[in-house]
């Protein structure tokens, strides 16, 4: 209304005729300016608009969170209404982050012309590479990405910004682990700048209503510690104030583990993933978010977290999976069932060279035993094993990562190889597992449980001086004590660790 009174033109009421004329010709200049912006209207936020397909993780063709196939041309650029299914993410019960909830809402907003305008006003650096781990840019207003050729996202910046806002220039690589050679060579490199309007800048294929976030799976993903580590925890810290009104954008994409993870990553972003260095499209954002947050390793400490927790992890991985069991065993609840305990197999290297021997020990302990090696590709059957079990037994390494598949309160051994590993043991997995809400045991083997005994002899500095190998670097480390060492319990010593943990278990929680 206040739009047609400011154009109101000065015709007498009774001169109809004429009035139709002028008013339908300021209704075409006024469509003709509109048109020469780049509008993107906004999406309704109801979830009852939204179409309630679920979203497809193929990687058949590069994909969008296009579902609909409804576009609107305006000067150049598509614009795209974007469906998705919302109840995944919805459904769950999760804290309320006001802050982060106005965070998200901001990004759903109508990207105009006017209002890109406002944001560059006062606008910090897009990038912070402060933090110890990671490398992470904020993007705000108009924000284009380009993939397959050019590998650069770019803000478009107001012309008559100042030349220190439109000429930022940076290089990252979006993977939480900054400091790790080895991981980071294999993480795509990207360029990232800022330009004073657009006349240099790609002109967009795609305009998306809903914020991006670009990761990488790169670097150790494939490793089962490093995927929840580098990628799966950050992400939910990064995404889950979206509410699945969030598009992922993926570098150095892998098919097999988008398709391992895909009934966690379906609970995040309720639009199918883009492969960033294969789509030669420009999509085009009104917020992108490159990189992840990520503190230290399994853990989410708020309110650097915002209001969420490691254990709102535990319960979204537990819903992604459809696990049922949240509490351990308890003899009051379960009379005449024994409590189940799991040995992680391993097939290559620290392994129980005598299982043999300590099944049959464990079943006399008073459990029901289950021996289990994880599947590199079917997460969700070894996740069910892991949800029906007790207690958790497995040695030092990657393995142990599934005790977030455990009951709260169940119980995790933790075996700890030869070779004074206690700060890898204690910050990877001790830590971890109690902030997870478990209970946690150690066992430290001694030399004559080592096979390392049938590699060097006794007076060797692997047994007597492990700081002289622990000085050689990590590789040299990771060699002797994780690569060449397997394990061979003490049957009776290994007992009274099985009996206290059956304690724990009987004991009466709140």
């Amino acid at each position: 209304m206040k739009l047609g009174k400011k154009f109101r033109p000065p015709v007498e009421p009774r001169s109809f005729g004429s009035g139709l004329i002028v008013g339908c010709f300021l209704v075409s200049m006024t469509y003709a300016l509109m048109s020469k912006k780049d509008i993107v209207t906004r999406l309704p936020s109801s979830p009852s608009l939204l179409s309630s397909s679920s979203p497809s993780w193929s990687d058949a063709a590069p994909s969008s969170s296009i579902v609909s196939n409804r576009k609107i041309q305006l000067s150049g650029h598509e614009k795209v209404t974007e469906e998705g299914n919302l109840e995944t993410s919805e459904a769950l019960e999760l804290p309320d982050d006001s802050s982060s909830a106005a965070s998200a809402s901001e990004e759903e907003s109508s990207t105009s012309a006017d209002d890109k305008s406002a944001g560059a006003a006062g606008r910090k650096p897009m990038c912070d590479v402060s933090d110890y781990r990671l490398d992470t840019c904020d993007l705000a207003g108009d924000v284009r990405v380009i993939g397959k050729d050019s590998s650069s996202v770019v803000l478009v910046v107001p012309p008559d910004t100042s030349s220190t806002e439109g000429n930022e220039s940076w290089q990252i690589k979006p993977y939480p682990r900054k400091h790790d050679s080895s991981a980071m060579a294999k993480v795509r490199p990207l360029n990232l700048k800022s330009l004073n309007g657009d006349r240099e800048a790609p002109r967009c294929s795609i305009n998306h209503t809903v914020p991006g976030i670009l990761f990488s799976t790169g670097g150790h993903c494939g490793n089962c510690f490093h995927d929840f580590a580098d990628v799966l925890i950050p992400l939910f810290q990064t995404a889950i104030p979206f509410r699945g009104r969030v598009q992922f954008i993926i570098t150095n994409h892998q098919r097999w583990w988008m398709n391992k993870y895909r009934p966690f990553l379906t609970k995040l972003s309720s639009y199918d993933a883009i492969d960033y260095d294969n789509d030669d499209r420009v999509h085009c954002f009104g917020r992108v978010i490159v990189g992840l947050r990520a503190e230290r390793d399994l853990m989410i400490h708020p309110p650097n977290g915002g209001n969420y927790s490691i254990m709102d992890f535990v319960k979204l991985t537990r819903s992604a999976y459809s696990l049922e069991r949240d509490r351990p065993w308890a003899p009051d609840q379960q009379p005449g069932n024994k409590p189940r305990l799991l040995f992680i197999a391993r097939g290559g290297t620290r392994k129980f060279m005598n299982l043999d021997a300590i099944v049959p020990m464990a079943e006399q302990v008073g459990y029901e035993v289950v021996v289990s090696e994880p599947d590199f590709f079917d997460v969700a059957r070894f996740a069910h094993i892991v949800n029906s079990c007790d207690v958790m037994v497995g040695v030092h390494g990657a393995g142990l990562t599934n005790f977030l598949f455990l009951p709260t309160d169940a119980i995790v051994i933790q075996v700890v190889p030869l070779g004074k590993l206690d700060w890898i043991a204690t910050n990877f997995y001790a830590e971890p597992a109690m902030g997870m809400g478990l209970r946690y045991l150690e066992y430290n083997i001694t030399v004559a449980e080592s096979t390392l005994t049938e590699l060097y002899p006794r007076d060797h500095p692997v047994f007597a001086n492990p700081e002289s190998i622990h000085k050689q670097g990590w590789f040299k480390l990771g060699d002797v004590y994780l690569k060449q060492q397997n394990v061979k319990l003490d049957v009776s010593r290994f007992r009274s660790v099985l009996v206290k943990a059956l304690e724990l278990l009987r004991e009466k929680r709140e």
